[in-house]
């Protein structure tokens, strides 16, 4: 079974495009880690990250024991290298084929999103600049994807090609 992973700042399209995916692929299963740590108020430090790290993992075994899963896509928001290694090091403990991507945009671009999306409580100037200030990060990690100019068509056909999907 293979996974999909979408890594990458908030806003750039991580949840769109691993939807997108999901929908274009029967038999697929979406994870969106948001869901894996849906605490109220937020709380993102060392103890809730493991925690959902741990629930992602839990939810991506259940999915590759399912015969009617062929293929699970996971999106999140990993700004730190170990909860990125330990996503990575737990499903290739699970025996699983991992494929990811970071996807980034310009600062200009991340903007034009984040005002675009009206439905996303997140969306407030407080996270954009978060997120503003995190491309640098998301920039110098492996297998990136510069989404700034491509539809969300476009990055999906690049991602597929990329990993053989379909």
């Amino acid at each position: 079974m293979k996974v999909i992973i979408i890594n990458g700042p908030m806003g750039v399209g991580k949840t769109t495009i691993g939807k997108y995916i999901a929908n274009k692929n029967p038999k697929t299963a979406f994870i969106d880690g948001d869901w894996c740590m849906d605490l109220h108020p937020f709380v993102g430090n060392r103890e809730t990250k493991s925690m959902a790290v741990n629930n992602i993992l839990h939810m991506v075994d259940n999915y590759s024991k399912c015969t009617e899963c062929k293929m699970i896509v996971l999106v999140w928001l990993m700004d730190d290298a170990w909860v990125y290694e330990s996503i990575i090091d737990g499903i290739k403990n699970i025996g699983l084929d991992i494929n990811s991507v970071t996807l980034i945009c310009s600062k200009e671009k991340l903007i034009e999103r984040w005002k675009d999306d009206t439905a996303c409580e997140w969306r407030t100037d407080e996270w954009l600049d978060a997120s503003i200030k995190s491309l640098s990060y998301f920039e110098t990690l492996k297998n990136t994807l510069d989404t700034s100019e491509l539809s969300v068509e476009k990055v999906t056909d690049k991602i597929s090609n990329s990993f053989s999907i379909q």
